[in-house]
Order: structure tokens, then sequence, then C-alpha cells
């Protein structure tokens, strides 16, 4: 499927890309001490809106038939284990690199405004730009390898970012949270890539894809214990835990709420378009793996499916402004599994690239909010602020139809794409019809919960501090700029990849993406779709449901909260215990505090008490072993006097002594 090509693209701009923004970084990180912070700022924005600007030309290029693939130098070599270095760039990754470096010059480019005077100002663009930097590689490289160094490392820059005020020890705990739950899915991702080169030999992309049918068709497989998995299924699923914990989909999803703790524009560019989405490109990039393993793709639907649900009943109830975005975020994410566990994988990445404009902006927007009612995020302290705040309040209003899957936004082209697709995977049985109604019930609340967060924030009534009015007014523009570019995404974006991209022809095998994911005839529930309504018609619920449940949630929001209203409260006081769940997010952090935490905790005070304070410091190893030391050390030390006669007496024993053995065995 992906064999090498001439090379029509220019090396050299493909690697200006990622290298423009780690060299941002480099600058500001090594002597961002000795440059102000306007030299800070500017080094980093210029050098990724270059790098966006050359995407947008490889995108062009690509979009007329160019492509690249190939190695540029060999990483490392032990007998047959070779790890190459080299790109792959075909229409899946330049719609990722396009995505990447376009939202992210609109956070840098936002961060002056909203990090202005922190302490840490150069040190936060250097983290911002090396995070680019390492989710352009992962979306970049063409084998395994290259996709793990870029995936450790938007890793490990999201903890440094989420924990950037590192004296808040909120920060520094949602920071380990972040790594921790992100290690748990590493392992298993680290565990797949080791399979792939075990049964494969190889790590490149495109010599792995050639050669998994004939491993399908050998039937290798593993036993372990009870169980029968056949090899493919077990490489699927491995990898897949990775992205379940890069992704935040459950159960490994507790860290990505908690990731608000970091800074708005690094709370945009973590859930729009950079972290959590790695793992959705990743099974997209492996279509070809994925595909020969029915089992693997009814999970990817199933967790998926449960993460869109759940999140969204979270956010139902949530009052902190980014943690409505940010369950908003799990949920549209468990969208994207679904479409791909239904192998409508460029559904999926359709509303990967639309999602990403309207979840950035709408961070950004509440970001601006933030910043002018002095730190406050509790949308219950806020109100009427469309008074003050018209630029803000217009973008995040667009942001919110676009969220809710309003035509003509951008939104509603690629979620309804996704639902339709999941409709026609009657195949799948049990596991699509919980798919299905997962993701046709989250319309309602999606439009539910962001419309009542808007209109607690911009209308109802004024609930904001005294104090923070007295300085209400709009964000400069050095803020709004950002705001006003990433609207035109979230309106335009939609019907701009619908229509002039031409993503779901299916004479093209999934339009744009074809010969970049590979679908088998019998999962391509999108070409089901075309032709069923070529043929006939496919319902008015079908085409028309989704639409009527996003009107019907936000209409519902309007009525309880578009003014203030003692409706709220009373359905709350009627179910207090569902409140409450809601509320504390389904108690999963309780949960693992009691089935993992606690535990972890006891094993360790435990040892300490009784293995090393009571065996080793006062019991049987500290008599037996340790006071024999102490005493024969206690004896040897009186040999030290410190008299010149008694050493040199010693000497002359000695030499005596080594003389009568000599002599004896001579």
């Amino acid at each position: 499927m992906h064999e090498t090509t001439q090379m029509t693209l220019n090396v050299a701009e493909l690697l200006a890309i990622p290298l423009l923004p780690l060299i941002g970084a480099l600058a500001t990180g090594l002597f961002g001490w000795l440059l102000k912070e306007r030299l800070s700022h500017w080094i980093t924005c210029i050098c990724v809106i270059l790098s966006a600007i050359l995407s947008v030309h490889i995108f062009v290029q690509v979009l007329g038939g160019a492509s690249y693939h190939g190695n540029l130098w060999t990483w490392m070599v032990s007998g047959n284990f070779i790890v190459p270095v080299g790109m792959m760039i075909d229409r899946l990754s330049t719609v990722m690199m396009m995505t990447v470096t376009i939202v992210s010059a609109c956070v840098h480019v936002y961060t002056i405004g909203y990090m202005h005077g922190d302490p840490g100002y150069s040190r936060f663009f250097s983290y911002i730009s090396a995070f680019t930097f390492s989710m352009l590689v992962l979306v970049m490289g063409n084998s395994f390898f290259t996709l793990f160094f870029g995936w450790e490392a938007v890793g490990l820059f999201s903890y440094l970012l989420i924990g950037f005020w590192f004296k808040r020890e909120s920060a520094n705990v949602a920071a380990m949270k972040a790594f921790i739950v992100n290690r748990v899915g590493d392992f298993g991702f680290a565990i797949g890539i080791l399979a792939v080169w075990y049964y494969f030999g190889t790590v490149e992309y495109a010599k792995v894809f050639a050669a998994v049918p004939a491993l399908v068709e050998s039937g290798a497989h593993l036993s372990f214990l009870s169980w029968d998995v056949s090899a493919i299924t077990f490489i699927c699923l491995a990898l897949f835990v990775g992205a379940m914990g890069k992704s935040g989909q459950v159960p490994l999803h507790v860290w990505l709420p908690d990731s608000m703790e970091g800074p708005t524009p690094i709370s945009a560019l973590i859930h729009a378009a950079t972290m959590v989405t790695a793992g959705v490109f990743m099974v997209a990039r492996l279509s070809p793996m994925f595909e020969f393993s029915d089992v693997a793709l009814a999970a990817v639907t199933l967790v998926g499916a449960i993460t869109a649900w759940m999140c969204a009943t979270i956010g139902l109830v949530q009052n902190d402004i980014k943690r409505v975005i940010a369950y908003s975020t799990c949920s549209q994410l468990g969208y994207m599994f679904v479409a791909c566990g239904v192998s409508a994988y460029s559904a999926g990445i359709f509303h990967l690239m639309t999602h990403a404009y309207f979840k950035a902006l709408l961070f950004l927007a509440a970001g601006s909010v933030i910043h002018a009612v002095m730190a406050e995020q509790d949308i219950r302290k806020m109100g009427q602020l469309r008074k003050y705040m018209p630029v803000t309040y217009i973008t995040m209003l667009l942001a919110a139809l676009a969220l809710s899957g309003i035509p003509p936004f951008a939104g509603f082209f690629s979620k309804d794409m996704i639902i339709e697709a999941v409709a026609m995977r009657g195949d799948m049985g049990w596991v699509g019809d919980v798919a299905y109604f997962a993701v046709i019930t989250g319309v309602f609340m999606t439009a539910f919960y962001t419309f009542r967060m808007f209109l607690l924030t911009f209308h109802n009534s004024d609930r904001v501090d005294p104090h923070a009015k007295s300085h209400l007014h709009e964000s400069p523009k050095v803020i709004t700029v950002p705001l006003i570019i990433l609207a035109i995404g979230a309106v335009a974006s939609g019907a701009w990849g619908y229509h002039v991209l031409g993503m779901v022809e299916p004479e093209m095998m999934h339009g744009y993406f074809a010969g970049a994911i590979f679908v088998t005839d019998a999962h391509n529930a999108i070409m089901m779709l075309e032709e069923l309504e070529e043929h006939g018609h496919p319902g008015l619920w079908l085409e028309f449901g989704p639409l009527i449940l996003a009107v019907s949630g936000i209409a519902l929001a309007f009525f309880m909260y578009f003014k203030e209203s003692p409706l709220p409260a009373k359905i709350a006081g009627l179910f207090p215990r569902l409140h409450s769940f809601l509320l504390n997010k389904w108690y999963w952090d309780e949960l693992y505090e009691r089935m993992l935490i606690q535990p972890a905790r006891n094993l360790g005070t435990a040892l300490w008490q009784k293995g090393d304070l009571g065996m080793i410091d006062k019991g049987i190893i500290h008599a037996g072993i340790v006071d024999s030391i102490l005493s024969g050390a206690a004896r040897l030390r009186t040999m030290q006097t410190g008299m010149v006669y008694h050493y040199a007496y010693a000497m002359v024993i000695g030499v005596f002594g080594f003389l009568t053995y000599l002599l004896l065995n001579a």
C-alpha cells in the first residue's frame, strides 16, 4: 500500500517544518535568561508561523499528487535490529501537520498577551515550541520508533507544561498524575512495538503493512494461561492501550481534566491539536493492521463509545469553565475512536481536524474570560460578560455552535459523518448498538452542556465579583486576533473538508485520504452510506435526528440558563445522588484511590515499618550482620595506635613471617 515513491517533495522544506519550532525552543530555552520578553516571543512565534506556512505549502503539493516516503539516516543498528529515521508524507500526515502548526501558531501569538509578565515567560515559549516539534515528529515519521520518540516527547513536555506553575501543589499533582497514567498506557504501547519487531523483523510502516496479510494467513497466535489470541489482535490491542492513555480514554482518562492546572494556552494546545490527538492519528495510520482484527476494532469502538457518553454526562454539571471544555474533549475523542472502530477512519480524522479549530477557540476564549475576571474560573460567578467582551462573546458562540453540530459550522459535517457511519455498521452487533446509542445521545448532551457554559458566562444574571467588574474589558488584540483566526476555522473547515476535499466520495475509497488509509470492503461504512443514498433514502432520522437532538439540547439550555431560574437547583434537589455522582466525575478518582493508591501506600508503609525498620534497622539483619561488622571493626580499630614504632614492629614481623614461609616451601 505504501510503496516508496519518487521524491517529489523538497526534503529540506520537509525537515524545516519540525526543525523551526525546535530552533525556537532551544533559543528561548538556553538563552531566555539573556533575552527580553519581546525577543523570546518573536523568535518562537516567527519559527512556528513559518512552519505553518511551509505545512500549508506541502499540503497543496500533496493535494496535487506529490508525496514522500524515505529514510534519511539510520538511528541505531544492533545485529538484525535496524532503526531508520525517515518521513512518510502523504495525505494523512499533511492534514495533521497543517492542523498542528496552524493551531500552534495561534496559541503562540495568544500566549504573548496571556502570559505577559509571568516569571517563566521565556520558559513557557520554549516548552510549547518543543511540544509542537514533538508532535510534528510523531505525525511525520515513517516508522514505529519515530512514532515512539514523538509519543514520549509529547508526554514529557505535557508534564512540564501542566506543572508549569510548579509553586502550586495542585499543578505538581496534576503533572504527576498525567505522567503516571500515561506511563501505564505507554507500557502497552511499548509492548506493541516490540511485538511488531518480533513478528515482522522491521519497524518501518511500509514493510510492516505489506507483511500483515501474510501474518494473518499464517494463523500466528499467542497463548497465555487460558487465553488464545491472534498475533495481529494482540499487537493492535497493545498499541491501543497506549492510545487510551495518550488520548484520555476510559479508564485512563483521569489525567486529562486535571491538565487544566496548566496555563490556558497549553490546555488549548494539548486538547485541540497535539497530544490527545496522537492516539487517533496512530489508529488511523495503522489502519492496514487494525482492519485485520475485528476484536481490536470492536474494542476501539466500545472504549470510544463509553468515553464519549460518560464524559458527556460529567460535563452536564461541571462548574469550572475549563473543566467543562476538558470533558468535552474526552467525549469528542471518544467520537473519533468510535469512527476508527467502525473503520470510518477518514471521518475520525476529519472530526479531529474540525475539532482542533473549535476546541482551541473554546479554550482560548475561556482564557480570555478568565483573564478578564481576575483568574476566576467558576461559571456560577460570571454572567452578562457579553456587554464587556463582544469579540470573545461572538467567537465563543461560533465555537459553541460548531461543537454542538449546528449547520453550517464545522462540527455538523464531521460529527454527523461519524454518526451515520456507526449506523451503517449493523454487522457489529451489540457493540454497534452501544456505540450508536452513545454517539446519538451524546449529541443532545454536548449541545446542552456547551450552551449551559456559554449562557452562564455571557448571559443569565450578573454574578461577577465587584472588584473584578471594575477591571472588566475586552482582551487586547494579541488575544482576540488568534480567536478570530480560529473562528474562521470553526465556521468554514467542515464545509471546506466535505466539499472541497471530497472526503467521502465512495469511488475514491475515502476521497481525499485514498491511498493513506486502508479499509476492507466489508468494513467500509462510508461507502455503504453513499450506496444507500444513491439507491434509496437513508431515513429521516438518520439524516435529521442528530440536528434535532442538538437543537433540543440548545433549547433546553436556553430554557434553564438564559435567565436566572430556580429550575436547575430544583432538578439537582430531586436527584441529589445522581447530581453528586456526576459532579464527582463518576467517582473515578475515589475508585483509583481505594483500589490502587491506598493499597500501594499501605504496602509501602508496611515494607518501611516492618521490613526496613523492623527487620533491617532493629531486627535480625541488624543484630546478626551489622552488629558483627561493627564489633569486628571496633577490634580492628584498636590496631591503629598512631605510634610509628608499633607500625615498624608490625612491618618487621611481617617480613620475617614472609621469609619463613618462603624457606619452608623452598
